[in-house]
């Protein structure tokens, strides 16, 4: 099967099925970033809620729960933008902004004579793992937290027509 048939039917072009890590937290928008604040903030919002309805702290107060609360929160958010900004890189969502950006940076490396996706620090068998591995893995945030923080070469976008 070649690279184009793996492709799912998407809406919108397909940037990238397999980004770096830091290629989509540098891609998340403003709604990201709200979005990662407000569930950051909602979990002691909602605990200090359900406080004043029916206490239930003891005579320490409920000050490890709330800082419990907003560090879940806090990676609950970051697991939902990252979710979202990933979903705009498959083509799942409406991505025009990430694809301008996208064209932009692969033009840079180009010029520069960089790889489209990094230099790859590892074997061919280590890279076709990893791009295996970490492919889609922001659908199993639920299961475990998995990101793409390697360089490899398994991408399924067309470079070609970016440059």
């Amino acid at each position: 099967m070649s690279s184009a048939e793996q492709y799912i039917r998407t809406e919108h072009p397909v940037i990238d099925s397999d980004p770096h890590f830091n290629r989509v937290v540098r891609y998340f928008r403003g709604s990201d970033y709200v979005a990662w604040g407000g569930l950051t903030v909602g979990g002691p919002a909602v605990l200090l809620a359900l406080e004043r309805v029916r206490p239930a702290a003891g005579p320490k107060g409920i000050n490890v729960a709330l800082g419990v609360a907003t560090a879940m929160g806090f990676m609950g958010g970051f697991l939902y933008s990252y979710q979202k900004s990933s979903l705009r890189f498959w083509g799942w969502e409406e991505n025009a902004r990430e694809q301008a950006m996208n064209k932009v940076e692969m033009e840079q490396r180009a010029a520069a004579g960089l790889p489209a996706y990094g230099t790859p620090t590892m074997d061919e068998a280590a890279q076709a793992a990893a791009a295996r591995n970490s492919k889609y893995a922001a659908l199993k945030f639920s299961a475990i937290p998995w990101f793409n923080t390697t360089n490899h070469k398994y991408h399924l976008a067309d470079t070609k027509s970016e440059n």
